[in-house]
């Protein structure tokens, strides 16, 4: 007896600032939604479809003129992923195309080119940006499913998103070879981090490299305490000292840091600027030598750590189980040691923040030196 089994094609594409963990997410929803064996289980034979170039490759594929579309989609085997887990970035590409940009809203083409390309789910993996888009095609009629990516961990609803734990990796590693020309030369580094509106790239960095002073947007800085902690160091002895400022920190009634005029298809300006300007600030008030270092996209590459590598396989699998009990909508999660599902319009415009009371020391510009205390505290912020 022969037996008729369904089919489903899956899209898959990555949006905005490319990072370690992209990849093994990528793999994992392909081997899982492709496992022969999952598929008796199912009862569905599933297709996975890459998408490059994020939304930008379901916006400008032209599946009427154009018979080359390879430029924009691939099909994706096993066999094509089996190493993907290994490397940093993206293979499928990505851009920060923006199909609901207020100026030239063309959403509706790329609906249109879902159903066109027969297209059962696209799996979106992405920070706010992508997943913004995502949502709005969600409440338009499309079949979507989010995997959290950012550097910055700035997603609600999720304890983990992909990319974090590898550059913080980077950070450390730069740090640690900063520090000995910083000895030679008793200079004070400032290390200009990524971090818009959440710092805790700075913070969880400062912390594992030891960073004498951190700055982070949650919290605005004054110049003179800045000044003040780097001549008491000095007093106690410190030879040389690290300062780790994220790129959207700023002083006391200054504003962000810009480095580019204008803004991109999501309204973001480009932020950078303020480690620079700190270094001079500092030796203008304490006459110590004061360098600058902007690691930027240095943070975003090289190869994904372990945790990321892990966590990019268990985002994957969970987003093909979405897909097969057609539970659409809603965004991979890591809760409470947990891999769970939360819906898209809870993650949208609810940016994760540094929390101020029970994570950094406002007095030491740094982390808490106290946590045990900390956590009558966090219960009182939860209620």
């Amino acid at each position: 007896m022969t037996i008729t089994m369904k089919k489903s094609k899956i899209g898959i594409l990555t949006g905005g600032g490319d990072c370690a963990g992209l990849n093994p997410a990528i793999k994992w929803v392909v081997k899982t939604a492709l496992d022969e064996r999952l598929e008796w289980e199912r009862g569905v034979q599933y297709e996975v479809l890459g998408i490059r170039e994020g939304w930008r490759g379901l916006l400008n594929v032209d599946l009427i003129s154009s018979p080359d579309i390879r430029g924009y989609l691939e099909p994706l085997s096993q066999e094509m992923v089996r190493t993907w887990d290994r490397y940093g970035g993206t293979f499928l590409g990505t851009s920060r195309t923006n199909p609901y940009d207020p100026k030239n809203d063309q959403s509706k083409k790329v609906l249109d080119n879902i159903g066109k390309l027969g297209l059962d789910v696209v799996i979106a993996i992405g920070g706010e940006d992508t997943l913004g888009v995502a949502h709005k095609l969600s409440k338009d009629g499309a079949n979507v499913i989010g995997i959290p990516k950012t550097i910055d961990k700035d997603l609600p609803e999720t304890d983990y998103t992909l990319g974090f734990e590898t550059s913080l990796n980077v950070i450390t590693e730069e740090v640690d070879r900063l520090r000995t020309t910083a000895g030679s030369h008793k200079r004070i580094f400032v290390v200009e981090t990524m971090g818009r509106h959440a710092g805790w790239l700075a913070l969880e960095g400062g912390e594992a490299s030891g960073a004498y002073i951190i700055l982070i947007p949650e919290y605005d800085f004054a110049i003179e305490r800045v000044g003040e902690l780097l001549l008491e160091g000095r007093r106690e002895g410190s030879r040389y000292d690290i300062i780790l400022v994220a790129e959207g920190a700023k002083p006391t009634g200054g504003v962000e840091f810009v480095k580019e005029s204008g803004v991109d298809s999501f309204g973001h300006k480009a932020l950078g600027g303020i480690g620079e300007f700190l270094a001079r600030e500092i030796t203008s008030h304490t006459n110590l030598e004061v360098r600058s270092v902007t690691l930027s996209h240095l943070q975003r590459g090289g190869a994904p750590c372990a945790y990321d590598r892990r966590m990019g396989r268990y985002f994957g699998i969970a987003a093909v189980d979405l897909v097969e009990r057609r539970d659409f909508g809603k965004m991979v999660c890591y809760q409470n040691g947990l891999i769970s599902a939360v819906p898209l319009e809870k993650v949208i415009g609810r940016p994760s923040l540094v929390d101020i009371a029970t994570q950094y020391d406002i007095e030491r510009y740094n982390g808490r030196r106290t946590i045990l205390a900390d956590e009558e505290k966090a219960k009182e912020s939860a209620r």
